[in-house]
């Protein structure tokens, strides 16, 4: 079965709901993490190019990458994901029960975006320095 999560990108950003409704509702936070990326890209419009060029820069969820690592691989959280779509100012469209890799243009790492957080919890954090 299919949980996908998909707002347009004309859709305005949503106003007066409590954390409840934005964080744990269906989408999970998905669609809060994709406005987040929409504001964003209107704040930083660098960060917005560079997520166009297909970099995944550090962002406030584990999917990023500043530079290579040794293991050329990693996981993502589907948070990420959404605020990535939403900096490149595109359609939420996500799959809660699909894994989606990406390939960073500038590190060349590969970011698995996965549903299942044990994935990517026990990685070591990378901090943008």
């Amino acid at each position: 079965m299919t949980q996908r999560i998909h707002r347009e990108i004309a859709a305005p950003l949503r106003t007066g709901l409590s954390r409840t409704q934005l964080w744990e509702a269906a989408d999970k936070g998905l669609i809060k993490c994709w406005e987040i990326g929409r504001q964003r890209a209107t704040r930083f419009p660098d960060l917005a190019q560079r997520c166009l060029a297909n970099e995944l820069p550090v962002l406030g969820w584990k999917g990023g990458a500043s530079r290579s690592l040794k293991k050329n691989e990693k996981y993502g959280s589907l948070k990420y994901l959404a605020q990535w779509q939403g900096l490149r100012g595109e359609d939420l469209d996500i799959d809660l029960s699909v894994e989606r890799a990406l390939t960073c243009s500038r590190t060349k790492m590969v970011v698995t975006f996965t549903p299942d957080r044990s994935k990517y919890l026990n990685q070591v954090a990378e901090v943008e320095t």
